[in-house]
């Protein structure tokens, strides 16, 4: 679970970094980046990976996404379960092949819509 905690913190990072190209305020940058670390988002963007993961990563997703339990009440388990596997992935890649993490994450960059411009 280790992983799952710091492959949210990764992927928190790399959304503060994306949005902060664009001016705007905190406040309205904050929001927009809520937007894409929360579960449902996370669980997209593995989506969107899966075609891309080797077998060891594939092997990462689902060992964090088992651990990951139920969830937050009002959620989604397997939702939760899918995020939790794609942060630790991202964890694991992080600490062992930042090459490979800059790989997939660069592939998110263009398959995904760009961020919203902050609001005036």
């Amino acid at each position: 679970m280790q992983l799952a905690w710091l492959g949210d913190a990764v992927w928190e990072l790399h959304q503060r970094l994306r949005h902060c190209r664009s001016a705007g305020r905190s406040s309205d940058l904050h929001r927009a980046v809520v937007q894409r670390v929360r579960a449902a988002a996370q669980a997209e963007a593995l989506r969107q990976l899966e075609p891309l993961l080797l077998d060891g990563e594939r092997d990462l997703v689902r060992r964090g996404r088992n651990r990951a339990g139920r969830g937050p009440r009002n959620g989604d388990p397997g939702t939760y379960g899918q995020a939790t596997g794609f942060e630790t992935m991202l964890g694991w890649l992080f600490l062992t092949n930042p090459t490979r993490l800059a790989e997939l994450l660069d592939h998110l960059e263009k398959t995904d819509t760009p961020p919203l411009p902050a609001s005036p």
